[in-house]
């Protein structure tokens, strides 16, 4: 019994298996189609711009397809040879040749199998954007300066500086058919996506490359063409490690390690923004990478990574599951297997056409505005100017260094400024504060002038204990002639934990304080006892008044202007008096969205005007939010331990006469209570009476304001609602009354 699975399991597992193929037939073979199309002639371009042989860039599309396919960690990602590692291994190939530098991918490989699996992946995305894009950006520029001599019939130079230095002559020299043939791929590159109809649905590349090769031909263009093997299947040589050069040997494997694992999961990050299903394991990638570039080195290929032209094909071609990505590596076999003479008949200009075409696009001006808008335009030009001018790793080593120094710069000039000048000096400290900052903050501190009053506004991540000791100096030098200071930390108290002889070296997840706009006086003002300004110490409706001038009146100030000409409520909000119930807070609303009315137990004493006794504020309140102010919902909100209906149900209030008349808009309320069920809140009635009455008591006042004919006349016409409310104010809950069943159902959640 234990060897055979439940007949209904069997079946599970067939439909499953059925639908996965029905999903690899009708997705990911027309998906991987596409992506071989496009692959072919890139790999081919890029082993040329390598100056390896042109086999290997097909031996790396072949071997990234299948191996790194399968084994990887991306389900949509698409290896082969990449355009990222095109000067680097020209430069190793030039200085160990071919044989050795197979060798350098295998032990690269190996280096990326080690990654994976220390699991480290995530820490190659510490590397800034601005890096990253400007080593892509100066790989760019490389290959349009090298590929555009090969273009205009000529050969490439040694550097980027001197094929910069060559160009002009190169350009004015003699061109032959092999100019052309460039210029012709780089032209039809260009329009090809702009054509009306079906064709932009081939790929540009491919289409390029196609008509390009077929015109030479019918022309009989002498022009220098794809060379490969006899036997594509027999490479004929295996890696070779070096004889000297152990050193430079080391330093190029882990060179190509890094960039290539850098690329691939850059690439894998971009694939998880195209698509919605299981995002990669970047850990898992590194090992399917690694895999592909032992086989890919061991079978004298080029270098793999994950390719973002390739992966972007492959998701916006429909591609589901990996079987797309290791299929057009199969593709590219059969297709360079079966049909080597019309590889060999690709001009060799095309293919350098193209790579100038895919170098420009690595410059992407979209990317420098995206750049410069997070403040780091220099590093992305330092970036790609040392990889131009001097080489990849360098250039990337510029990068990180300059956003290290950048990095400390504004940690130590951008948290700390006066925000105003006068009388009352106010100094904001944003960020993290330490020893790096302290010169800065001597500096803002020393040009105060003495006996002022200084409120200085603490809003740091991390204090450390040179910062600590430089303010807590300053404070007492500066109490000591005559001046007045006020510390305000906002968020946790590193200085105050300081000043208490209790500091801490990192941030405590202790009790959470809420904001001062939403904590009591009296919690966020017990902080502050000793640096309290002396004539407001007992007086917090002023400090409060304070508070909101220095924090929240230049928040809410655009929003009152564009409020002073008028008001439009969207709600007629009637609520106790209570101090602990604050109508904004628990509504999440803020100035204009509430006409509020509170009186001692939110009664309402309406009767369409008939009566003279009856206290007419809160008629005319109700009368004017529906008359004029064309409020859509009045809300009546009672709340728990409400000292109104405890006063109901005792008759406590013999000594305020006032009171006790108020409280008489009560004696329904309370005579509901005695005749009906009681109320239930969520799935029983609340276990105090006290309670139950309060909810008897919104019920009531619903019902008065049906009583009233405006009110009636707005809800029968559809322009007006009316909702019971109820807050249990030590649970911090909110009721709301569902109309169909009378009960108080909890806010928040979901139905279901």
């Amino acid at each position: 019994m234990t060897g055979t699975p439940p007949a209904a399991d069997r079946v599970d597992a067939t439909v499953r298996s059925r639908a996965g193929w029905k999903t690899v037939l009708r997705h990911d073979v027309p998906s991987s189609l596409v992506v071989f199309l496009v692959a072919v002639p890139l790999s081919l371009g890029i082993a040329l711009a390598s100056g390896a042989p042109i086999v290997a860039g097909v031996v790396a599309a072949v071997v990234g397809g299948i191996v790194a396919g399968a084994l990887g960690g991306s389900r949509l990602q698409v290896s082969g040879p990449a355009a990222g590692l095109t000067v680097v291994m020209a430069e190793t190939i030039a200085e160990f040749g071919w044989a050795v530098t197979c060798a350098i991918t295998v032990c690269a490989g190996t280096l990326q199998i080690l990654f994976g699996l220390s699991r480290v992946a995530r820490a190659a995305l510490a590397i800034a954007p601005a890096i990253v894009h400007g080593m892509l950006g100066g790989i760019g520029v490389t290959l349009v300066l090298g590929q555009l001599h090969v273009v205009l019939g000529g050969a490439p130079q040694s550097s980027a500086v001197d094929n910069l230095a060559e160009l002009p002559g190169q350009l004015v020299g003699h061109h032959d058919a092999a100019a052309v043939v460039g210029l012709v791929t780089i032209a039809v590159l260009l329009l090809w996506p702009r054509l009306p109809g079906p064709f932009p649905r081939i790929p540009a590349p491919l289409a390029a490359i196609t008509l390009v090769t077929i015109g030479s031909v019918l022309a009989g263009a002498s022009v220098e063409r794809v060379d490969l093997p006899t036997d594509l299947l027999d490479i004929g040589f295996l890696p070779e490690l070096p004889s000297v050069g152990w050193f430079d040997f080391g330093l190029a494997v882990v060179t190509i390690a890094l960039i290539a694992s850098v690329e691939t999961l850059l690439s894998a990050v971009a694939v998880d923004r195209m698509h919605t299903g299981p995002r990669a394991n970047l850990n898992r990638e590194l090992v399917g990478q690694g895999a592909a570039n032992i086989t890919s080195g061991a079978l004298g290929g080029l270098p793999v990574t994950g390719v973002i032209v390739r992966s972007s094909t492959n998701v916006a071609a429909g591609a589901r599951t990996r079987v797309s990505a290791v299929l057009h590596g199969v593709w590219v076999l059969l297709f360079t297997v079966a049909l080597a003479g019309l590889v060999q008949s690709i001009p060799l200009a095309a293919l350098a056409g193209l790579l100038t075409y895919v170098g420009a696009k690595l410059v992407n001006v979209r990317t420098i505005r995206t750049v410069r808008g997070h403040g780091d335009l220099s590093l992305y030009f330092a970036t790609l100017l040392g990889v131009v001018v001097i080489d990849l790793l360098t250039g990337v080593l510029v990068g990180v260094a300059l956003s290290l120094a950048l990095m400390l710069r504004r940690t130590m000039w951008s948290g700390i400024h006066v925000v105003d000048q006068g009388e009352q000096r106010r100094i904001v400290i944003e960020g993290v504060l330490t020893f790096l900052s302290v010169p800065r903050l001597s500096a803002v501190l020393g040009a105060i002038p003495p006996e002022r009053t200084v409120r200085l506004e603490l809003v740091v991540d991390y204090l450390d204990h040179a910062a600590f000791e430089c303010l807590s100096e300053w404070q007492h030098a500066y109490e000591r002639a005559g001046g007045a200071v006020v510390i305000d930390e906002i968020g946790h108290p590193w200085y105050g934990n300081g000043r208490s002889s209790s500091p801490t070296v990192r941030r405590q997840e202790a009790t959470r304080v809420p904001p001062r706009w939403l904590a009591p006086w009296s919690e966020w003002m017990a902080k502050e006892q000793g640096v309290v300004i002396p004539e407001q110490r007992h007086r917090p409706l002023h400090r409060g008044t304070s508070e909101f001038q220095w924090r929240t009146a230049p928040l809410v100030k655009d929003t009152l202007m564009r409020l002073a000409s008028g008001q439009s409520p969207h709600t007629l909000f009637i609520t106790c008096s209570d101090a602990r119930l604050v109508p904004n807070m628990i509504t999440t609303s803020g100035p204009g969205d509430l006409f509020t009315v509170r009186n001692i137990g939110n009664f309402v004493p309406v009767d369409g005007g008939r009566n003279t006794d009856v206290d007419p504020s809160v008629g005319a309140a109700v009368e004017y939010a529906v008359a004029v102010l064309k409020v859509r919902e009045i809300v009546v909100c009672g709340h728990s331990s409400c000292g109104a209906m405890h006063a109901l149900l005792t008759g406590d209030g013999a000594g305020l006469p006032t009171l006790r008349r108020w409280l008489r808009h009560g004696e329904s309320t309370l005579r509901r209570s005695r005749e009906t069920a009681p109320v239930r809140l969520g799935g029983s009635p609340p276990p105090a009476q006290v309670d139950v009455l309060a909810l008897h008591n919104v019920l009531e006042q619903l019902e008065r304001l049906r009583s009233d004919p405006l009110v009636a006349e707005a809800e029968r016409a559809g322009e007006l609602t009316l909702t019971g409310m109820y807050f249990d104010v030590g649970a911090a809950q909110v009721y709301l009354l569902d109309g169909d069943t009378g009960v108080f159902q909890p806010a928040g959640v979901k139905a279901g």
